[in-house]
């Protein structure tokens, strides 16, 4: 079953080395512009970096507004904030997510609802989001409640799993029905569309990583965008530890964090932003080649869903079971080419097991069967 992936893997990289899940590509002027931020003496907080990165991201995504920040699971805490996410609410999410997205959750002190996902994106499921919510909640003056909790449901977070689009229309449109605000995570899918529209655009409020082992990275890094102004003032606002503007004097008006992208990784973000269409094509032709070697064979490669256009930023296959995708980590990574098994699932780890969970039958049998493959840019 797994015969000749091992070389096809090392022909396409070139290599007899260790070969990396995933390892960032420098290909235009990043160190140009480190050198120019280090010359300007404004490698922190403030820098003209800083700005460009956001206009770039705003303008890629088509969002009026974006909001650097130190990284993606700052972004998304700011975000849960921003539209009222506190203790003792909940946030209806998906347990086949990485770690951040329920920390961001428990940050705002609020507790996850873990829902079931779709095996063909591998992100929240519309139809065990609509079911949840017709049987586990009821509508009040001021919101969406939790019938078995008293709580209210503050939040839907989907997230776009290794940068496929989960059916995000679908889940804008239920949390619209439910009077629920919907903060997309799309961490892992800078360059993802579906349905032509970026993701992180559906929602009202949603954020990107910009972490070393991303689709393009700034060192770190984190991205707030919305088309809402007043969000996005405040963002701004509170992610620069609330500060009132002044030319010297130090007064804060609430409780903020010093969350805010230092001028030199937005330096090395803005580099790689010039490079985002190259390394999209690449990574592109990468999953087509996959795609054509897994042809007929017992493994299920991992295509884009219907209406999107995907990043395809960790490349994924589905096993027959976990026997046999632990066989085929081990035979691997024992040769040197780094694969990994997809996240425990977020119920199953031990500060999340009292959430309350719906029928997770696609999340078990993904758990058991996806496994990641190298997916990182090659250079010919």
């Amino acid at each position: 079953m797994f015969d000749g992936f091992i070389d096809f893997v090392r022909e396409i990289y070139g290599t007899n080395d260790f070969i990396a899940l995933h390892e960032p590509v420098f290909l235009g002027n990043e160190k140009k512009y480190l050198n120019e931020c280090i010359d300007s003496t404004f490698v922190s907080s403030i820098g003209k970096f800083v700005d460009r990165f956001e206009v770039m991201m705003a303008e890629y995504t088509g969002a009026k507004y974006a909001i650097a920040t130190v990284n993606g699971i700052a972004a998304l805490h700011i975000a849960l904030q921003l539209v009222g996410v506190d203790k003792d609410s909940e946030v209806i999410t998906q347990p086949l997510s990485f770690i951040a997205t329920c920390n961001a959750i428990s940050y705002c002190g609020a507790k996850p609802i873990f829902i079931d996902v779709d095996r063909h994106t591998m992100g929240l499921s519309p139809e065990s989001l609509l079911l949840f919510l017709q049987e586990q909640t009821e509508q009040r003056a001021d919101g969406c409640y939790n019938k078995t909790t008293g709580n209210r449901i503050s939040a839907v977070l989907p997230m776009h799993t290794f940068g496929h689009p989960c059916r995000i229309d679908d889940i804008a449109v239920i949390c619209y029905e439910h009077n629920i605000f919907l903060v997309e995570d799309a961490a892992e899918s800078l360059g993802s569309f579906y349905k032509n529209k970026h993701t992180g655009t559906f929602g009202r409020i949603g954020i990107f990583s910009f972490n070393g082992n991303k689709t393009i990275t700034a060192g770190g890094g984190g991205m707030i965008v919305t088309n809402d102004e007043v969000l996005a003032k405040r963002a701004k606002h509170i992610t620069t530890t609330a500060k009132i503007p002044h030319a010297y004097e130090f007064i804060h008006d609430e409780i903020g964090y010093n969350y805010r992208l230092p001028n030199i990784n937005a330096a090395l973000g803005c580099a790689q932003m010039e490079t985002l269409d190259e390394i999209l094509k690449n990574k592109r032709e990468l999953a087509l080649a996959y795609e054509r070697f897994f042809a007929g064979k017992d493994i299920n490669f991992v295509k884009e869903p219907k209406n999107a256009k995907a990043n395809y930023w960790l490349n994924a296959v589905i096993l027959q079971n976990k026997k046999t995708s632990d066989k085929f980590l081990k035979i691997t990574n024992d040769a040197g080419i780094m694969t990994r098994p997809i996240w425990r699932l977020m119920n199953r780890l031990e500060m999340f097991t009292s959430c309350q969970v719906g029928d997770l039958t696609n999340a078990y049998w993904l758990e058991d069967r996806v496994v990641n493959i190298p997916s990182g840019v090659y250079l010919e």
